[in-house]
C-alpha cells in the first residue's frame, strides 16, 4: 500500500483543470461579496445590530462599525486576484482570513456554504492554482502547464466529502419516512411557473426527499468516472438549478455547479482556457510550455501531511455529534459544521425573565430592545445563543444597578412539524452556566424519537 501511495504523489496532470478552477472561484466570490453589499446585507448584519453571537472561542472577532465595509472591500478584491492569479499565494491568504472574518463576526449567519468556501479558501492557499494561465506566470515568465494529481484531487475530495456526508446526514425517519421538513416547505412554493401546482403533493415531497438523498450520496463516484460524468454534471446543473428556484440559497448552487467541472478531464478545461482567451483576445500560447511544477520535497512533505491531517479531522468532525446524548436535531450540538444542508424546520419563542434572587421581584425582556428580528429568531431554538443572550443580559441589567439578577427562559420549539414543547429547563439561572463543548444538561430532552444517522 505504501508504493502505491507514494507513486501517486509522484503523478502529475494538467495544470488547466487549476487554473480554470481558480478562475470560476475567483469569480464567483466576488460577484457574491457585490451581491451581499448590494442588498444592504452588510448594514442589516453587521452594522444595525449592537450585539453580536460569537462563536465559542472567538469572542474577539467582531465587526468593525462602518469600518466593516473595508473587509469586505479586501475580501472582494482577494476575490479578484484570485481570479486573475495575481499575487496568488498573498490574495488567497487574504482572502481565506477575510472571508472568514466576516463568517466569525456573527453566528446567526451562520451557513454551511460559507464554511465550504473558508475551507475551500484554505486548501488553495497551498495548491499552485497560479502555475498556469495566471498575471503572476506571465509577470514571472515562466509557466508551468503540469501540476502534482493530488493538487487537483484534493479539490474533488473536498466537493466529494461535502455532496457525501449531506447524503449521509438524510438518512433519517425525518427526511425518509415524514418527508420533513420539505413537507413544509414545498406547499409555499405554489407560485412557482409549471411545476407549483404540484407542490403541495405529498408525493412530491417524498419524491423530493428521496431524490435528495440518492443525489447526494451517489454525485461525487459519478463525477469521478468518465463514462458516468456528462449525465452526472446534467443532474448538478439540474439540481442545483431548482434548489435555487425553491429556495433562497444564494450564489451556493452556481458555485457548486463551476466548482464541480474539476472533475472532467483536462482537455474541457483547455477548451474554456481557449474560450475565455478568445473572448477578451488574451494570447495563451506562452502558456503552454510542457513543463512541470515541482514542489519542494521538504515543502511537499510538510503540506500533504498537513493535508493527510486536515482532510481526517473533515471525515471525523461531522461525527462528533455521537459524543453528545440526546437528539441531534433537538440539541444542536455538533449539529453545525457537519454538512447537515436544510434538513430541521425548527421555530419557537424565548421570553427571559431577569429575577432578583433575593427580593423575589422580576421582569421580562423586550428582545427587541436587543435583537434584531433574525437574530431573535436564530436564538429562540439554539441552546447555545440562548446561553450567550442570558450573559448579556446578566451584564447590561447588572449595569444598569440591579442587583442579584438571575436570568431565567421560558423557552417553547417546534421541530419539523412536531407540537411545540418547553426547550430549556425554566427553573435553571442561565446566568449563573459557563458556555463550554460539555453537554447542555439544561436542555428538556427531546420527547419523541428521530432514528438514523
Amino acid at each position: 500500500m505504501k508504493y502505491p501511495l507514494k507513486e501517486y504523489f509522484k503523478k502529475n496532470t494538467e495544470a488547466a483543470s487549476l487554473a480554470v478552477f481558480r478562475i470560476f472561484f475567483g469569480v464567483m466570490m466576488f460577484f457574491s461579496i457585490v451581491r451581499f453589499w448590494s442588498y444592504g446585507w452588510i448594514e442589516k448584519l453587521y452594522i444595525t445590530p449592537t450585539f453580536f453571537f460569537s462563536y465559542y472561542g472567538f469572542d474577539f472577532v467582531k465587526p468593525l462599525g462602518v469600518y466593516t465595509y473595508g473587509i469586505f472591500v479586501i475580501c472582494g478584491i482577494a476575490a479578484l486576484c484570485i481570479a486573475l492569479g495575481y499575487k496568488y499565494r498573498i490574495a488567497a491568504i487574504v482572502f481565506f482570513l477575510s472571508f472568514t472574518y466576516i463568517e466569525l463576526m456573527d453566528k446567526t449567519t451562520y451557513l454551511n456554504h460559507y464554511y465550504f468556501i473558508s475551507l475551500l479558501s484554505f486548501v488553495m492557499i497551498f495548491l499552485p492554482a497560479n502555475a498556469y494561465y495566471s498575471i503572476d506566470s506571465k509577470i514571472k515568465g515562466i509557466s508551468y502547464q503540469q501540476v502534482p494529481k493530488w493538487t487537483v484531487d484534493s479539490i474533488k475530495l473536498m466537493l466529494g466529502i461535502v455532496y457525501f456526508y449531506a447524503g449521509l446526514a438524510k438518512l433519517n425517519s425525518d427526511w425518509l419516512v415524514r418527508a420533513m421538513p420539505l413537507k413544509i416547505w414545498l406547499p409555499s412554493k405554489y407560485d412557482i411557473p409549471v411545476i407549483g401546482g404540484m407542490m403541495d403533493q405529498e408525493w412530491v415531497h417524498y419524491l423530493f426527499s428521496y431524490t435528495g438523498a440518492i443525489y447526494d450520496l451517489t454525485i461525487p463516484f459519478l463525477l469521478l468516472y468518465k463514462k458516468t460524468r456528462g449525465v452526472a454534471f446534467f443532474m448538478v446543473v439540474v439540481f442545483h438549478v431548482l434548489t435555487r428556484i425553491l429556495f433562497p440559497i444564494g450564489m451556493f448552487p452556481y458555485i457548486m455547479i463551476v466548482s464541480t467541472l474539476i472533475f472532467f478531464d483536462p482537455s474541457v478545461h483547455h477548451r474554456i482556457i481557449a474560450f475565455i482567451s478568445r473572448f477578451f483576445k488574451i494570447t495563451s500560447k506562452v502558456a503552454n510550455t510542457k513543463k512541470a511544477w515541482v514542489m519542494h520535497p521538504v515543502r511537499s512533505k510538510i503540506i500533504t501531511g498537513m493535508f493527510a491531517l486536515f482532510f481526517i479531522v473533515q471525515l471525523l468532525f461531522p461525527f462528533r455529534y455521537l459524543l453528545y446524548p440526546g437528539e441531534l436535531f433537538w440539541t444542536e450540538e455538533g449539529f453545525r459544521f457537519s454538512w447537515r444542508v436544510m434538513l430541521i424546520e425548527k421555530a419557537g419563542y424565548a421570553n427571559f425573565k431577569i429575577v432578583d434572587k433575593k427580593k423575589g421581584t422580576y421582569f421580562y425582556v423586550n428582545n427587541d430592545d436587543f435583537l434584531t428580528t433574525f437574530q431573535q429568531k436564530q436564538m429562540a431554538t439554539q441552546s447555545d445563543f440562548i446561553l450567550q443572550y442570558a450573559h448579556y443580559l446578566k451584564k447590561h441589567f447588572e449595569s444598569q444597578g440591579h442587583q442579584n439578577v438571575g436570568v431565567y427562559v421560558e423557552s417553547y420549539v417546534t421541530l419539523n412539524g412536531r407540537l411545540s414543547t418547553t426547550y430549556i429547563d425554566p427553573e435553571v439561572d442561565l446566568g449563573e452556566l459557563k458556555e463550554s463543548f460539555k453537554h447542555k444538561t439544561w436542555i428538556i430532552p427531546f420527547k419523541d424519537e428521530i432514528k438514523g444517522l
